[in-house]
């Protein structure tokens, strides 16, 4: 076993025989936290697919040469992300990666695709309603007047991530349910001529109601992710409010910040 320097080695067994660890036991940073950043690296690439099998901790701490107090580390740590699972009498098995989304004017729909995430949309509602106070002064038409609504549930790998709730100016578009199940609502927008210019969006966070717990299959009062956005096209228009709520334990916001000169 090597105890200084780089150290990579392949795992046996399917799939972690493909898989190869690269563990500097000279770095600073402790070892548990090396194997479960490569592990987790590895989830979101798709390297380890969900249901995929890792194995026990005696037999990972074998193959990658570890203390089983280190690999029990590492695992431990995603199981509290949500990446992995203990099951009783079949071993640790990855259950889903976290979508990590740029902030910038995207759908989300497209970038679960760019990502390889397999996204795929329910529509439970795409009809009109009256624009409520809110909805009117987002979209700039008079309180009262009907706007398009939309409610979708978004899922990768058979797993609900977000829940999606839009409404649009009722004139600006023909939204087909059955397209809207198949493609971003942002990328039907372009298709139609409408160039999306720029938008204005909060982002928060709060616990699940029942309802919301039900419908995106997490525990009550499980952690959200909210965000509430107005997008505009080039012409200053608002084209689209929409109020979103994701699961924290499946999806985070990633953005770089910069510092003003």
């Amino acid at each position: 076993m090597a105890k200084t320097g780089d150290y990579s080695r392949a795992v046996t067994g399917s799939p972690l025989e493909a898989l190869h660890f690269a563990l500097d036991r000279n770095s600073p940073v402790p070892l548990y936290y090396q194997l479960a950043q490569q592990l987790e690296a590895a989830i979101e690439h798709g390297a380890l697919a969900p249901g995929n099998l890792l194995g026990n901790e005696i037999d990972l701490s074998v193959r990658l040469g570890l203390s089983r107090p280190t690999v029990r580390q590492a695992i431990q740590s995603l199981v509290d992300k949500g990446l992995l699972v203990r099951r009783r009498g079949v071993g640790t098995q990855v259950v889903h990666s976290q979508v990590k989304r740029p902030l910038e004017l995207s759908s989300l729909y497209d970038d679960l695709e760019s990502a390889g995430q397999g996204p795929t949309t329910a529509v439970l509602r795409n009809e009109g309603v009256p624009a409520t106070a809110d909805v009117a002064a987002a979209l700039g038409v008079p309180e009262g007047s009907e706007v398009t609504l939309l409610e979708r549930l978004r899922s990768t790998h058979g797993q609900p991530v977000a829940f999606l709730c839009n409404y649009l100016p009722s004139n600006l578009l023909q939204l087909d349910t059955a397209r809207l199940e198949s493609t971003g609502l942002y990328r039907m927008l372009r298709t139609a001529g409408i160039t999306l210019h720029s938008a204005r969006q909060t982002i928060g966070a709060r616990s699940a109601t029942p309802e919301e717990a039900a419908r995106l299959d997490e525990k009550e009062s499980a952690a959200l992710l909210t965000m509430q956005r107005t997008a505009y096209d080039d012409t200053g228009r608002a084209v689209e409010y929409g109020t979103h709520i994701y699961r924290a334990s499946r999806y985070a916001f990633d953005f770089q910040l910069l510092v003003r000169p």
